[in-house]
């Protein structure tokens, strides 16, 4: 019987160690995040999650360990050689360019992607537009395509956030917080939107999340942070069934 071929991971964190004063953001982080998968990370806050992210797309290196993408060592590389490399973020504040339409913004990502863009090109020649258009469509912004992002709202401020991420054409996105600030009511739909976009796509995502019922419904893996080291990973019902967790994360006694 022949053996199943070995996936290898897309991301590979060995030993992370990352120190702010006394304070350990990154104490021995292993991780490994598979293609395809969309994997959540959760914890208190100060667990040491953003960094990761931060430590993972080059906005800040940690003291010991190693990051591999696709096999590849990434430590050391700029975030924009990072993101040139196939790895996206979105931020936990939606990063936009307020005073611009919606559509402006994405023709923005866009132009980034596929070459130099200075202030003195147009910005919306048709390939960027229609490309823009497209992937506000897929993302359900083409109603506000033509607003200003500053009247979003937060919602769809952070759709438009990741939409800009995607329009690099990444293989591997990170999102810290896709629903902070979100109203309970849109946050279902947000996610909902966003994972089928992903998959369609075929990126593979890891997001920072505290809404629990988002974890459990969207993730096929569950890393939960504490004082910087992974203590349980795992599928969602497996870890969040876990009383350690429920305790010490989702906040429900075990001595009820």
């Amino acid at each position: 019987m022949s053996t199943p071929p070995v996936t290898a991971p897309l991301l590979s964190a060995k030993g992370l160690r990352l120190a702010f004063g006394g304070v350990k953001a990154a104490d021995g982080i292993d991780l490994d995040v598979m293609p395809g998968e969309f994997l959540a990370i959760i914890g208190p806050n100060g667990a040491g999650k953003t960094t990761f992210i931060n430590m993972s797309t080059g906005y800040l290196r940690p003291q010991a360990g190693s990051i591999e993408f696709d096999g590849q060592p990434i430590l050391g590389l700029k975030p924009r050689a990072i993101v040139r490399r196939g790895i996206g973020r979105s931020f936990q504040l939606p990063q936009l360019f307020t005073e611009h339409t919606v559509l402006e913004n994405a023709a923005l990502a866009v132009a980034s992607r596929l070459g130099p863009w200075s202030p003195l090109t147009p910005l919306l020649r048709p390939a960027w537009r229609e490309e823009a258009m497209d992937l506000l469509e897929r993302f359900g912004l083409a109603q506000v395509a033509e607003s200003r992002a500053d009247t979003l709202n937060e919602g769809a401020r952070k759709l438009a956030d990741i939409a800009m991420a995607v329009a690099l054409q990444p293989r591997l996105l990170l999102m810290d917080e896709p629903t902070s600030g979100v109203a309970a009511a849109e946050k279902m739909q947000i996610v909902e939107t966003l994972v089928r976009v992903l998959r369609q796509s075929g990126v593979t995502a890891v997001f920072v999340e505290h809404d629990m019922d988002v974890v459990a419904r969207f993730a096929d893996r569950v890393a939960v942070w504490s004082q910087g080291r992974i203590a349980a990973l795992g599928p969602p019902a497996q870890v969040l069934a876990d009383p350690v967790v429920q305790r010490d994360v989702i906040g429900i006694s075990t001595h009820a």
